[in-house]
């Protein structure tokens, strides 16, 4: 028996000899400059931003500099790198991280797996609780005196519990957990797993790419978060870096505007112009290089939360 070969590296759905419509490749290449556009569109910000920090503050101030760096300076770099309290205030940013992380993850996986039994009885107010945390909080003064007054303060769980559970990533999951077939937990049950058993062993396992996706969801917020330490936190070596660059920002603005001359490289390195360039690249660096290693289970973990099977 012989096998065409030919035919098996033609497009399935398109007749042998057909060649494609007119129309369809108008399609493709409108397809094509719409999404060239927005990946111009989407890149150049950060491509500037880098730019921009690589660049003499002369030039920034002038508005000259775009793709390409102008008057190449890393005496910002230099700056903030050469700083103990940075290497400080960096790893508290991944301490708190990676503690508020699992804790956010944990309590989202069993509070989504409860709410995602319709046979639970209050699942209806468990569900409005929830939703009702979306559009109303205590405010900021109630929830600052609350941290105080438990003790929190200075601590990474006034950073963590507190922002513990996002609703909307409970609301994904839960529609994943939802999508599982029952009958895999009825089997669990037959074979002698309690609930413990079927969501450590059987669930989970199931769920990675979900998992996933909310590891990296919650990762990206705690890495970026700077509001809830700014509050909490009154010893500079507490402090994350998104305070530490923050604080930094406002030094060279102040800086800036009482006025002084940018001839020389410390007053380049205190100017916002650089600065803030410098802060966007050194906090966004760490999320990019993570992100290409977990961008396939973030893809599938998106779909299967967000299509009911």
């Amino acid at each position: 028996m012989t096998v065409d070969t030919k035919a098996l590296e033609r497009p399935v759905g398109r007749p042998r000899g057909q060649r494609p419509s007119r129309g369809y490749r108008i399609f493709q290449v409108v397809n094509a400059i719409i999404l060239t556009g927005v990946v111009v569109v989407t890149l150049y910000p950060f491509v500037n931003i880098v730019a921009r920090s690589l660049s003499d503050n002369a030039y920034i101030i002038a508005g000259k500099v775009n793709l390409v760096p102008r008057g190449f300076n890393v005496a910002a770099y230099q700056a903030v790198m050469s700083d103990s309290m940075f290497w400080t205030s960096y790893g508290n940013t991944i301490f708190y991280t990676v503690v508020s992380t699992l804790i956010s993850v944990a309590l989202t996986i069993c509070y989504a797996y409860v709410l995602s039994k319709k046979h639970l009885r209050g699942r209806t107010a468990l569900v409005g609780i929830a939703v009702f945390t979306m559009f109303f909080t205590g405010g900021l003064i109630p929830n600052y005196v609350l941290v105080t007054s438990l003790g929190l303060k200075n601590t990474v769980w006034a950073i963590a519990l507190p922002n513990a559970i996002n609703v909307f990533n409970l609301l994904v999951m839960k529609a994943f957990f939802e999508s599982l077939p029952g009958e895999l937990e009825e089997a669990a049950a037959v074979d002698g797993l309690n609930t413990y058993g079927t969501l450590l062993r059987i669930v989970l396992p199931l769920s990675k790419a979900m998992v996933a996706t909310m590891v990296l969801f919650y990762a990206v917020s705690f890495w970026n978060s700077w509001f809830a330490a700014f509050l909490y936190m009154d010893r500079l070596e507490l402090f994350p870096v998104t305070v530490y660059l923050r604080n930094l920002i406002a030094g060279a603005t102040d800086a800036t505007s009482t006025g002084g001359g940018l001839g020389t490289s410390s007053d380049i390195v205190q100017s916002a112009a650089t600065i803030q360039s410098v802060t966007i690249v050194l906090t966004v660096l760490p999320i990019l290089a993570v992100y290409p290693f977990i961008q396939r289970y973030f893809v599938s973990g998106v779909m299967l939360g967000a299509v009911k099977g």
